[in-house]
Formats: structure tokens, C-alpha cells, sequence
């Protein structure tokens, strides 16, 4: 019958008729070829309206669906749902057809967009009962068919916790469920309270599971800020009769620690319970032989046991010291760990262990840069300065700036200020040496002291390497604030204090510094309002509505700019409750405030990649009267969508081919922010044509975050980083080249190597969570454009790139795991060797190729040519960066002779000992080995992992055990020199792989 049938005509004449049962062969049939004459059946719609609205009708519901269809075919979906609403069972959701699926993907917005509405607006959501009986339906059947994370998806689109629970009680694997629901809650959940409820959910469903996921339920109280639970869990582990509950607690502290959230973590320290028989002063034990008693001792040896793994206790003891129950002695011994984890202070300590030993840094490529660099040229002194610092950020090898004083002090005034600081992040992490390593150049009282600049710099530089672990520090940086009038000191007091006390909203600090704004010094008030930001980090907190009037306030344009940073600062993660805020700047006649207002957007939604964010954002990107508002509100798209950074090449495209190029650098940065550290492919192709931009410091902002996409990306992986390399040394070594592009290329020589190539810019963690230190740190770096020395808060935002296994004592044992990926991938930088410097010399002459002397070396170069590439051959092809771009032909031979000597023998894997860098592409190639006697507490590639030991009875050889002891134990001087051999034994162990290339050749 379906092939005779060529109209609809008859079928709709029939519902004319007045016997039901005609209309009904007619709406039954009418439904069966509606795809096919639903034009025609259209011109009837009120005929089949009239039967559904008919109440003595019995197959109301038939009509409804067969109007509804037509709707659909008509595009009007909105009067097609209403209907498939009164189809009632008739609408079958489980029918496969284009006509349910959209309706379906219509109910689930249309019911989300209501509850959504009716939670914002705290009333009861109204709701059509037949509307929530189909998404219930909808619901009920994906769980059915075991399509959970479907099921999870609607749920939490639909504020509908009660079935997001079942989705996850019911799913095969609960503990996968559970972490992909995480997951999905951190990125598609807009809104901030309703991500607090999922969250909470999931600690609930969490904690009933027969084994609970300690790691995830730490991980989602700290989101909610309870730190209550997290103390209790910890507690629950390390009271544990097993070893293994202790090292799974240390691995949660260890996971905590990364996302940076001091004053949280403080408080979980501060809630742990003491021990029961400890007194309330650390009394110290009879003798070193019982074990007890060296627990019960932990707490005064901390320090001690982790430089050396030494036991250093006195004999004398009170006599009435209570007889120690042995569980709490092993409680006392874990507490003190967890503690010394939690305050951050044992990571900070194995990390620079880790970058101190593994200190990878070129000099040679320093040298080359500082020999280029015209001696009247301060900027690019002053960039050479900050290069150094970054290069070698946290490995306390000061070695280029002992070796180069004289050169060192052409630094006057402010660049003398830089000089000091940088000292700050090379030593950054030096807790317990960090004042005694700035002594010489700290404020003095009594004397009429040094260069004002000098110590100014030296406060900055304390806040630098205490930065978010400032307990130790604070007191003495508040004190040097209150008893100076100099406003330079003043600048450096508040920047250092404001890193010191990052997030811990300290009222009495705060204080501090508003008395210094109230000074009303442009330079000191600049460094004020931005330190009550760093203070007040992500708190909201009215004091944001007293900056922002002082802002008004003021004349001073560095003040205001200051304040408007700090004001954004304050609103950091608050999303949709810093809206009142936002608005209220980004209105605001002062530009300097909007631009303010920009960087309240790109901080209250970073790493959320919230569609209303990047609206408002692109909005002000193109309308804006201001270039300065204008160049921030693209930059801050890097901010708010570092979490998806694919997303960001594709977002600023057209903006980095804007006429203005103020834009053009803004779409530079934000790849940059929010590629850092991804090597990705289409990041460095939007960032290439932008590094010979026809305006200065747009090439300079493209060679920055160039270098910020290619850290620790190798050559093998991409052959444009040695191409990249080699472009840097061009602009730095080019005469006639500006000055802000060459400052541009030797800042980004030292990103490319920061932290003795040892370290990534990281804004996540692994657990998905934002890096609060980093993701500020590259807030307020990102302001060097108004003022250099804020370059140094790129330090903040660098994360070691290492796998550092730890035993139950919290030491580095030595063993073996495996990298299954060509070793080639993710080297180190081959070092540049004494061959590399000379043709380095030589290249001026080279690229000034119209200059006489190139013309009058030309002749000459056919004949040198062959013996050139003889002697060279040899030792150039051992050193693949750094390689000057003049000689193309010496070039692209010294390129393809290494690969070529390679290509045969490389293994396809890696034996890497413990601790390894292990670069964050390299992750997924990490491997324990079979018959290890080491096996991790949580399956992990990176960072600290805690080791369960399978052969305890065995001796155990440790790691970092040489080095660490020479940064931790001895003064300024003494370590500085260490460092300095340490250094210089590199070097003098470069000439050796030449050696062994002549010999094979």
C-alpha cells in the first residue's frame, strides 16, 4: 500500500468524518507517511489541532504526536515539543529518528534552562510535569542501558542530582564513573555553587564505597575548601596500623601541595591532632637507640633528617618524660612527616635538590649573549640580567654573575634593583638559607646601609624565594616595610611581602601595606596595590570596594595601575560572583581601570573557557577606545582558556592579523599563556609570521610566548625549535636589530632553558585543578610592559618536570624505570661547546652580510671552505643548538651528520634512573618495571610518587643525597662557591663528547 499511495488527500478528507473510527484509520496512517506528505498535511494542521483539543476524542495523544511531526518538519521546535509533550507515551524516546533526537536535545535544554533559571533566582523551578516525565524517562533509560556517562551528562545538565547518584551507584566500574564526573563538573559546569554541589555529591558517593578513593575525595573537599575532611581522612590514614595507609596519606598531601592553595593547606596542618603523650615543648629523647624515641624526636630533627638522613639528638632529658605507647610514637613520626609535606616545605626541599643536582644550564649561551650586548644598551643589560635569573631559577647556581661582577655592576638604579631580585628566583625554594644568602644586600639598621636599590631589590628577592611559603619570612619583611620612608624600599618590602603571604588575607599585613598606599608615592603605592592583590588572592573581599575608591582617588597613574591589577587579583576563581565587580570596572571611565576590569575577566574565569567570559572578552577586544584595554582583553583570553588551550590558536586567529598591533601582541601572549609549555603544532604556526611582525614590540611579545610554547619541547619532536634557536641568536646577535625585539629574544633564550631545562610552565595540575601560584605568577608577569621588573614573576608559574620516587622515610632511592619512546624525543639541548662560541664570534659578520667586511671575506671563504669544514665536522656536529645561522652549507651538514650517526642504533626505549626528568609529553611513555623492587602507591608518571617497598629487608642505595647537602646545610658564600665548581665541572666536561666523535670519524 505504501508504494500506491502518491497523496495525502484522501486520508485528510477523512478527518472530516464524523464516525472516530475513520479518523482514527486516517491520524494512524497520516503518522506512517508524514515524512513523506508532511507539505501537504501542513495545510490541515487546525483540522488535526481541533481533534487533540477534542477531549471526547480517545486518540487525542495520536493527533498531538502527528502535529508535532509536522511542526518539526516546519522548523518551528518549540510548538513541536508542546505537542509531543501531549503525545504523552505515544512519544517514544527510545525511537531512533532524527524527529526524537532533536526534541529530546530541545526537552533537556528547555527543562535545564529552567531549573538553571529558578536556582539563580533561589525560587522553585515551574516546571510542565509532562516535560519532566519525558527527561525522567530519558534519564531511567540510559541508565537502563548502561549508558552512564549519557546518563551523567543529562543529569548534571539538569540539576538532577538525585539521578546523577543513580547514574553513578549503578555504572559497572563506580570508581571510573565517579572520576569522569568529576571531571565533566570541572568543565562544563558553569556556574560555581552548582559545581560545589556536584562535588559534594561525590564526596558522599565516595565515602559509601566498600574502598574509598581517598586521593578523589581529597582532592573535591579541597574544592569545596573543607579542610576539616581533608585533616580527618589524613589523620584516619596515618593512624593506620599499615605502612601502606601512612604512604598513601603522604601521596595525598603530595597531590594537595601541587595546586599551590597555601592558606588551605596551612589549615589542614593546623587541624591534625598532636599526639597524646607529647608535651606541649619538643623535649628530647633519652638516646638515639630506641626507635620510639627518635619518633618522638622527629618533630626538632626535621631539618636535619632531610638534608642528610642523620639522627643528630642529645642525651640530657627530663626525668619525668611519660613512657611512650609505640602506636603514637609511629603516629608522632607520621605526623611530623605530613606536616613538613603539608607546609610545603619537604617538596620545596626535593626540588631543589632535584634542580640543583640535574642543573642542565648552558653558560656558553650567556656568554654569547652578554658578549653581543652593547655595553650603552641598558635594556638589554638589564634583559641579559633577567635571562640568567630565569635560566637558572630555583638551581642556586649564581655562577655567570660571580664570574661577570664588573659587568654586573654597570647596573644603576632600578636595573641595580633587577640585578638584586633576580638573585630571588635563582634561590628560589632556599628556605632556610634564604636571608643569610641575602644578607649583604638586605636594609641595614643603624648604617646609613648600601644602594637603596640594592636592598629594595634584596625584599623582593626574599618574597621571591619564599614565595606562597612565606610563614618564616613575613615578620622580618614587615618590619623592614614599617621602619623605611624610602619609597624604593618601600616597592621592594611590598612586592616581597605580598609573594611571602600569597592568599592568606593576613589583616595585620594588609594594613601594612595600605599605609604605604596612603603614602600616596607613585612607585611605592604601584607595588602596594598589587601586594594587597597577592594578599588577598581569590578572597572577594570588600577591601577590593576601598582600592577601587582609593583608585579613584588618586593622581597617580602607576598607583592606579597597581590597584587595578590588585582588585583583579582579589576576584581570582570567583566566577559569576565577581560579575557585580567586573561590570562596575569595565564601565569605568579610567582606561587604566577597564584594562583593570580585563584582567578582573580573565582571572575570576581562568581555566574555565566560559562562553560569557570569551564574549565579553572579544567584545572588548574590537571595540574598546583604548589599545591598552584593548591588547589586555585578548591577552586575558589566554587566562580564561588555558584548561582547553586547542581551543585558543582558533579563538585569536583573526585578531592576530589585526591592522593594531597592540591586538597582534595581545593574540601572541594569550597563545602563549594558555599553550605554555604544549610544543602545540598550530600554536607555533599562529605565533611564526608574528616573530618578524613589521612592529617592534609585537615581535618581541611573539619571541616571548614563542619560547613559552616550546619549553622543554626537543628538536627531534619539532625541528622548528632548532629553527626557533637559531632565530634567537640572529636577533640577539644582530647590531642593527631594536632594542625591544632583541630584549624580546633574550628573554625568551632564557624561558626556552629556565630552571637548568629542568622545569615547564604549568597553570593545571594533574588533577585538573588550577595552579593558583602560576596562574598569578603570569598575571603579574604579564604587566612587564609598564614595568620590567615584574619579569620575575614568570618563576612562579615554573613546575619541575621530574619523577621523584620517595620511600616511607620520605627519601629518593635509587632505581630503574623505563621510557618506551626513542631517547632522541626528549633530550636535553645538546650544550653549545667552545667551537659553537667562535663561529658565535664570527657571526656578525655573517648576517651583516651588505657590510664591507662580509664582501671582503667572500673570496676568502672558497678557499677556507674545505679545511673549515674538516677541522669543524668534528666538534660542531656534537653541538646542536645555539649554531649560528650564517654558513648554511657548514650548517645544514653539522644538522644532518648527527641524525644521520643516530638514525641507525637509537633504542626505542629508555632505562632513566630515580629521580628523572620526565618532560610532561613523556608521561605517557613511563613505565615501572616488572621485577622492580619499587612499586608507586598510585599509578603515576610525574611529580612526587610515593613508593611501596617490596623488598624492605634489602639495603637501599639513595639519590640526592651529595648535592642537597652542600645547598642545604652551608651559608651564602660557601654555597655560592660550591655551586661554582659544580658549575665549572660542567663545563669542563663538555670538551669530552668531541672526542669521542673525532674517534669514530
Amino acid at each position: 500500500m505504501a508504494m500506491t499511495v502518491s497523496s495525502a488527500g484522501g486520508l485528510l478528507a477523512m478527518l472530516n468524518e464524523n464516525h472516530p473510527t475513520l479518523k482514527l484509520h486516517a491520524l494512524t496512517n497520516l503518522n506512517a507517511f508524514v515524512d513523506y506528505f508532511w507539505p501537504e498535511i501542513s495545510t490541515s494542521v487546525p483540522i488535526i489541532e481541533s481533534l487533540y483539543e477534542d477531549e471526547e476524542f480517545d486518540q487525542r495523544q495520536l493527533a498531538a504526536l502527528l502535529v508535532s511531526k509536522v511542526f518539526y518538519y516546519l522548523g518551528e521546535l518549540n510548538d513541536s515539543l508542546s505537542y509531543a509533550l501531549g503525545a504523552g507515551p505515544l512519544f517514544d524516546v527510545s525511537e531512533d529518528s532524527d524527529y526524537v533526537h532533536t526534541l529530546l536535545a530541545k526537552a533537556i535544554d528547555e527543562y535545564a534552562s529552567l531549573k538553571t533559571k529558578a536556582a539563580e533566582s533561589n525560587k522553585a523551578a515551574d516546571i510542565d510535569p509532562r516535560l519532566e516525565a519525558i527527561v525522567e524517562r530519558m534519564l531511567d533509560k540510559c541508565i537502563l542501558d548502561g549508558r552512564y556517562q549519557q546518563a551523567i551528562g543529562m543529569a548534571i545538565e539538569c540539576r538532577r542530582l538525585d539521578k546523577l547518584e543513580e547514574a553513578i551507584t549503578k555504572s559497572d566500574n563506580v570508581h571510573a564513573t565517579l572520576s569522569y564526573c568529576s571531571n565533566v563538573s570541572h568543565l562544563f559546569v558553569n556556574r560555581r555553587e552548582y559545581r560545589h554541589e556536584v562535588l559534594g555529591l561525590l564526596v558522599d558517593v565516595f565515602k559509601k564505597l566498600p574502598s574509598p578513593d581517598y586521593l578523589s575525595i581529597c582532592q573535591c573537599l579541597m574544592f569545596l575548601d573543607e579542610p576539616v575532611g581533608v585533616a580527618g581522612i589524613l589523620e584516619k590514614l596515618i593512624r593506620s596500623e599499615k605502612e601502606d595507609d601512612a604512604l598513601l596519606a603522604f601521596q595525598i598531601a603530595f597531590d594537595l601541595i601541587e595546586n599551590e592553595h597555601q592558606a588551605f593547606l596551612l589549615n589542614v596542618r593546623d587541624r591534625l591532632t598532636q599526639p597524646k603523650y607529647l608535651p606541649a615543648e619538643p623535649v628530647q629523647p633519652v638516646s638515639t637507640e630506641t626507635e620510639s624515641a627518635q619518633d618522638a624526636n622527629a618533630a626538632t630533627t626535621e631539618d636535619v633528617q632531610m638534608a642528610d638522613g642523620t639522627q643528630a639528638v642529645s642525651e640530657a632529658v627530663p626525668a619525668s618524660v611519660p613512657v611512650v605507647d609505640p602506636k603514637e610514637a609511629t603516629y608522632a613520626e607520621r605526623l611530623t612527616k605530613l606536616k613538613g609535606i603539608l607546609s610545603g616545605e619537604t617538596s620545596i626541599q626535593l626540588t631543589l635538590q632535584f634542580l640543583y643536582s640535574h642543573n642542565k644550564s648552558d653558560l656558553l649561551i650567556l656568554k654569547t649573549i652578554k658578549q653581543s650586548v652593547e655595553m650603552r644598551n641598558s635594556v638589554c643589560h638589564s634583559a641579559t640580567i633577567y635571562a640568567n635569573a630565569i635560566m637558572h631559577a630555583g638551581t642556586t647556581v649564581d655562577t655567570f654573575l660571580r664570574e661577570n661582577l664588573d659587568w654586573l655592576s654597570r647596573a644603576t638604579n632600578w636595573a641595580k634593583f633587577s640585578a638584586t631580585a633576580g638573585l630571588g628566583v635563582i634561590h628560589r625554594g632556599h628556605l632556610q638559607q634564604g636571608r643569610s644568602l641575602m644578607a649583604p644586600y638586605l636594609p641595614q639598621s643603624g648604617s646609613g646601609g648600601g644602594s637603596p636599590y640594592s636592598e629594595g631589590g634584596a625584599l623582593y628577592a626574599l618574597g621571591l624565594i619564599h614565595a606562597n611559603h612565606g610563614e618564616g619570612i613575613k615578620q622580618f619583611l614587615r618590619q623592614s616595610l614599617s621602619s623605611t620612608n624610602v619609597e624604593v624600599i618601600q616597592h621592594g618590602a611590598c612586592l616581597g611581602l605580598g609573594l611571602a603571604a600569597l592568599g592568606t588575607a593576613d589583616e595585620d599585613v594588609f594594613d601594612d601595606i595600605k599605609n604605604v598606599l596612603y603614602t600616596d608615592s607613585a612607585v611605592a603605592g604601584e607595588a602596594a596595590g598589587i601586594s594587597m592583590g597577592l594578599l588577598m588572592v581569590g578572597t572577594a573581599s570588600e577591601k577590593a570596594t576601598e582600592m577601587l575608591a582609593y583608585a579613584h582617588e588618586t593622581q597617580h597613574e602607576k598607583i592606579i595601575r597597581g590597584l587595578a591589577l590588585g582588585i583583579a587579583l582579589t576576584v581570582y576563581g570567583r566566577e559569576e560572583g565577581a560579575d557585580t565587580l567586573i561590570e562596575q570596572m569595565t564601565r569605568d571611565q579610567d582606561p587604566i581601570i577597564r584594562y583593570g576590569g580585563m584582567y578582573a575577566l580573565a582571572l575570576a574565569y581562568s581555566g574555565t573557557a566560559n562562553n560569557k567570559a570569551i564574549r565579553q572578552l572579544l567584545h572588548f577586544a574590537v571595540s574598546d577606545v583604548s589599545d591598552d584595554v584593548r591588547r589586555t582583553a585578548v591577552l586575558a583570553l589566554g587566562f580564561v582558556l588555558y584548561s582547553e588551550p586547542e581551543q585558543t590558536p582558533r579563538i585569536v586567529s583573526l585578531l592576530s592579523e589585526s591592522y593594531n598591533p597592540h591586538v597582534r601582541y595581545g593574540a601572541a601572549l594569550a597563545v602563549g599563556i594558555s599553550c605554555a609549555g604544549t610544543g602545540m603544532s598550530e600554536a607555533i604556526s599562529l605565533l611564526e609570521p608574528l616573530t618578524s611582525d613589521v612592529v617592534d614590540f609585537v615581535r618581541q611579545g611573539a619571541l616571548i610566548a614563542m619560547a613559552m610554547v616550546m619549553v622543554q619541547i626537543s628538536e627531534a619532536s619539532d625541528s622548528r625549535v632548532g629553527a626557533f634557536r637559531r632565530q634567537l641568536e640572529k636577533i640577539i646577535l644582530d647590531k642593527h636589530e631594536d632594542t625591544m625585539s632583541k630584549m624580546g629574544a633574550i628573554l625568551a633564550s632564557g624561558i626556552l632553558d629556565a630552571g637548568g631545562r629542568n622545569v615547564t610552565i604549568k597553570l593545571l595540575s594533574k588533577t585538573r585543578h588550577d595552579k593558583i601560584t602560576a596562574v598569578v605568577g603570569l598575571a603579574v608577569f604579564s604587566q612587564f610592559w609598564y614595568w620590567y621588573p615584574l619579569i620575575y614573576f614568570i618563576s612562579l608559574a615554573f613546575s619541575p618536570t621530574a619523577l621523584i620516587g620517595l620511600n616511607y622515610e620520605l627519601k629518593v632511592p635509587r632505581f630503574e624505570f623505563l621510557s618506551q619512546a626513542k631517547p632522541s624525543l626528549f633530550e636535553y639541548p645538546r650544550p653549545t661547546t667552545v667551537a659553537t662560541t667562535t663561529s658565535a664570534v664570527k657571526l656578525p659578520t655573517a648576517v651583516l652580510s651588505t657590510s664591507v667586511k662580509a664582501k671582503a671575506r667572500a673570496s676568502k671563504k672558497e678557499a677556507d671552505q674545505k679545511e673549515k669544514a674538516e677541522k669543524s665536522s668534528a666538534t660542531e656536529s656534537t653541538s646542536g643548538k645555539g649554531k649560528s645561522s650564517g654558513d648554511k652549507d657548514e650548517d645544514s651538514m653539522q644538522v644532518d651528520s648527527p641524525v644521520e650517526k643516530k638514525a641507525e642504533p637509537e633504542p626505542s626505549f629508555e632505562i632513566l634512573i630515580n629521580p628523572a626528568r620526565v618532560v610532561p609529553a613523556q608521561e605517557k611513555f613511563i613505565k615501572f618495571l616488572e621485577d622492580s623492587r619499587y612499586i608507586p602507591v598510585k599509578s603515576a608518571a610525574s611529580g612526587f610518587v610515593l613508593l611501596k617497598d617490596l623488598r624492605p629487608s634489602e639495603p637501599e642505595f639513595l639519590s640526592l643525597i651529595d648535592a642537597p647537602s652542600s645547598t642545604a646545610s652551608t651559608g651564602g658564600a660557601s654555597a655560592t662557591a660550591q655551586q661554582g665548581s659544580a658549575a665549572s665541572m660542567a663545563v669542563d666536561e663538555e670538551p669530552q663528547p668531541p672526542q669521542a666523535f673525532e674517534y669514530t670519524s
